[in-house]
């Protein structure tokens, strides 16, 4: 095997936070890839609007850089577990990892995802401890706690061996040596060309790309994306095709783009070992193999961990549909989910007995959460339900998701947190305190024990509580008593408009999650009962007009601010007879059955 070019393929992992974007950032302006890069702001992989808002990366995305005369692709991944079907199809496309520790809170549940993945597919590591000019930065202690992991993990010895650079992404510096700063990023891309190998291709064997990932472009169509593995590709040639299910289709090579810094460039040919993105194809999709005609040899495509968790997406049927919404029908809905699994390989949509609902399974309550935030912003209408877990039959043994949970906590709301996880079957794995007095608890937990954690735990340690989970094996179910525990919820009992009035008298009676002059109807969640069952009021009713007082004096009235809704938040808050309406510009929560008739009816039923 040879090498035609000089080419180094790597992805930068890290968990949620630690800094790799940043570091793309400092690696882009610093090789000046782009006249105006210094203008691009911050982040400038991140693309989407949820990414920047959020500060987390969803979609795995390619730039590239010159150094030394050796061209470098780069792939930033998203650090989320819940976007693991990203992570996993774009290591296979690379020969190396940069993972990025940040020196503070060192490896945590997601840096123990994306590692592991690297490892197994045999890929060398280069460490980066970044944000070493923190104050309270811990690097030694960082550094053992990575080597440990590495260990814990199986990597074997050449793995073990790893490189270390210590950098500071927002400074844009990085030195071998933390007693010899530097001002420059250089060392860490020195290091790349010396640690990281170039791609085990064969230029002259028969074509061969796998497709890792998709692109829509508006004039070449679906374009796929993957390394050249073996073979020259060039444009006009005719290749085929390998289906996953083994279906061929022989095509002509339209378009042939390669990453130069942040844009694609076309160009005539592209050689192996390269990342390109190919138009030709249709019915291109991920796990497809392009190769060539004459002599097809499909590669195997990537194995994707199966979803965790799995909720109903169904039309809108409350009294507000289509006011705020363009797309309200069952069939824009089926066409919109369906169409997501072309690109978002751990997704799975299935039919359901009724054509206005489906049966959507995901990674995680995150991948799920980001996929309806996207769909409400492209103008959806939709309502979801709770979370339930998938469970599997192993061995004949039924079987469910467990996760690895790091909770990071102020001292004194030590006992909250313990008690609350200790209620969910939560195992302690780990407890120690850090520097900055803060407790670091580590656990494996039920998937079932982790919905709804979130919100407990944020209101016990009022918000301070920081909180990360990641899929970590399958077990034996667990016998959770507090699953059938159910919330109390406050529920309209009228449709209109909500008063100072109205709400004083349900605010006595628990936490509001809507404020005055909101729009209710019949059947929708305004708050949380203290007591654990559901309580209807009229947060529309207002004081009559008498010859004693006016209606004026309602402005003495004093309401607390009521809880923000978040979409997360929502999910994990509804019980199983409780929905979540979602439209462009409002988040509600409501009863399934809206007439309280109807849900008395179905309780006893039930009882």
């Amino acid at each position: 095997m040879t090498q035609p070019i000089k080419i180094r393929n790597i992805a930068i992992i890290a968990h949620v936070d630690h800094g790799k974007t940043t570091l793309v950032d400092a690696i882009l302006r610093q090789t000046h890839v782009h006249r105006n890069v210094a203008e691009m702001g911050e982040r400038i992989m991140d693309s989407m609007d949820l990414e920047r808002e959020r500060g987390i990366t969803i979609r795995a995305k390619n730039a590239s850089v010159t150094y030394k005369g050796t061209k470098i692709n780069i792939v930033d991944t998203p650090g989320h577990a819940d976007f693991g079907g990203e992570v996993e199809r774009t290591l296979r496309m690379v020969d190396g990892v940069l993972l990025v520790v940040d020196a503070k809170d060192g490896p945590m549940p997601q840096t123990r995802f994306v590692l592991r993945k690297a490892l197994e597919l045999g890929h060398k590591a280069i460490v980066v401890i970044n944000k070493i000019d923190r104050p309270d930065a811990q690097t030694e202690d960082v550094v053992n706690r990575t080597f440990d992991l590495f260990v814990e993990l199986g990597a074997h010895d050449d793995q073990l061996d790893f490189p270390i650079i210590y950098a500071s992404a927002i400074n844009g510096t990085a030195t071998l040596d933390l007693h010899k700063p530097s001002d420059i990023i250089d060392p860490l891309l020195d290091t790349i060309l010396e640690k990281i190998p170039s791609p085990k291709v064969d230029p002259d064997a028969p074509l061969q790309i796998l497709v890792l990932a998709l692109l829509a472009d508006f004039y070449k169509g679906r374009m796929g994306i993957g390394k050249i593995t073996a073979g020259l590709l060039k444009k006009g040639d005719n290749c085929a095709l390998v289906k996953r299910d083994g279906k061929q289709v022989v095509a002509k090579i339209m378009s042939i783009l390669v990453y130069e810094g942040l844009e694609r460039t076309e160009v005539d040919e592209a050689v192996a070992g390269d990342i390109v993105a190919i138009a030709g194809f249709a019915d291109i999709g991920i796990g497809d193999t392009i190769t060539d005609a004459g002599n097809p040899r499909p590669l195997p495509p990537p194995q994707i961990d199966e979803p965790t968790v799995q909720m109903t997406f169904g039309t809108n049927t409350s009294p507000f549909v289509g006011k705020e919404g363009k797309f309200i029908t069952s069939r824009v809905l089926r066409d919109r989910l369906f169409k997501e699994l072309e690109t978002n390989v751990s997704l799975r949509v299935k039919e359901t007995d009724s054509p206005d609902t489906f049966l959507v399974a995901g990674r995680g309550e995150l991948h799920l959460a980001i996929l309806i935030e996207q769909m409400r912003r492209e103008g959806f209408e939709l309502q979801v339900s709770k979370p339930e877990v998938i469970f599997h039959d192993r061995d004949g043994v039924k079987s469910e998701p467990f996760e690895f949970l790091v909770v990071d906590v102020p001292a004194e709301y030590q006992g909250a947190v313990i008690e609350e996880i200790g209620r969910r079957k939560g195992l302690l794995k780990h407890m120690v305190q850090t520097p900055t007095c803060e407790l670091h608890l580590e656990y494996q937990i039920s998937t079932r024990g982790v919905i709804g954690l979130k919100g407990a735990l944020m209101t016990k340690t009022r918000g301070t509580a920081i909180i990360h989970h990641v899929f970590d094996e399958y077990k034996p179910v667990e016998d959770l008593a507090f699953i059938n525990e159910s919330h109390g919820s406050l529920i309209s009992a009228e449709m209109g408009t909500s008063n100072p009035y109205g709400l004083n008298n349900a605010q006595e009676r628990g936490e509001l999650f809507i404020g005055s002059g909101v729009e209710v109807y019949q059947g929708m969640i305004i708050g949380e009962n203290s007591r654990p069952e559901d309580l209807e009021l009229s947060p529309c009713k207002t004081k009559k007009l008498s010859n004693m007082r006016s209606t004026g004096s309602d402005d003495a009235i004093m309401l607390a601010p009521p809880r923000e809704l978040t979409l997360e938040l929502a999910i994990e808050y509804i019980g199983t007879d409780e929905l979540v309406e979602v439209t462009p510009k409002n988040i509600r929560m409501r009863k399934k059955l809206l007439d309280p008739t109807l849900r008395k009816r179905a309780k006893k039923q039930t009882a």
